[in-house]
């Protein structure tokens, strides 16, 4: 089973990310956090094999939480912004979903 962390500013696009990852019963979601900090502290505790992180958030940005970590987890970006997928990449994310995204689209970055 592998461990999944959601960190998403947004309740609707955690909602949305948890709805879809009930298909997944071999995905164990083990903490959902509003920001950066929380998740940094949450990653720290569970060592997820999974993150699923937005990038525009309060107090800091996925990217500078992806920083702080000296071995980030696997990362699928969940964001509204286009201009960041390059850097994401750059930064080693298994896949980039655009807000919204599809339940076809988000099965396909799970696979």
């Amino acid at each position: 089973m592998s461990k999944i962390i959601i960190i998403d500013d947004e309740p609707l696009a955690r909602s949305i990310t948890k709805e879809y990852l009930q298909k997944h019963p071999d995905l164990e979601i083990m903490q959902e956090c509003n920001d950066g900090f929380e998740g940094l502290k949450a990653i720290q505790e569970h060592r997820p094999d999974l993150i699923f992180l937005d990038i525009q958030m309060p107090k800091i940005t996925g990217f500078e939480m992806l920083e702080l970590l000296d071995q980030p987890p696997s990362v699928i970006f969940t964001t509204a912004f286009d201009e960041y997928a390059l850097k994401a990449f750059e930064a080693h994310a298994i896949d980039y979903l655009l807000k919204p995204f599809s339940k076809e689209r988000f099965e396909k970055a799970i696979h």
